[in-house]
């Protein structure tokens, strides 16, 4: 006979006993208790954290799960593509500053005594008006 390479103690299944039916067997309902006083209510209110708010929101108004999808979908999509523009936006504005800085050098340099006369011109108003 060979040896065995693992050891069990019992090898084969043990025999089960054959389970009773489950009978439901009504019990009366326990009779309301009078409370000689005030009866204390804890109630613990938490916040829920702000990328979940929505999500909550919905669940609890009864909507649907693709609504909740929705939400986790489309607020982070939203958020970026709002950041993006706002990106965009603020290149476009430098862009517009650099361009009207470059401008006005322009002129300063190549208009001569006009564009200089110009200038102060310009300077003065400027300075009356403030």
């Amino acid at each position: 006979m060979t040896p065995r390479r693992y050891q069990f103690d019992n090898p084969l299944p043990a025999p089960r006993e054959p389970q009773q039916p489950v009978v439901y067997r009504p019990e009366p309902l326990p009779t309301p208790v009078a409370y000689d006083h005030q009866q204390v209510i804890v109630q613990h209110i938490h916040q829920a954290p702000p990328d979940r708010t929505v999500q909550r929101v919905a669940l609890g108004a009864g909507v649907g799960g693709g609504a909740v999808a929705a939400g986790v979908y489309f607020g982070p999509l939203l958020v970026a593509a709002i950041s993006s523009m706002a990106i965009s936006l603020a290149v476009v504005a430098f862009v517009v500053v650099v361009i009207g800085w470059g401008s006005v050098t322009l002129v300063r340099s190549l208009g001569g005594p006009d564009g200089k006369a110009a200038a102060q011109n310009v300077a003065k108003a400027r300075r009356k008006r403030g």
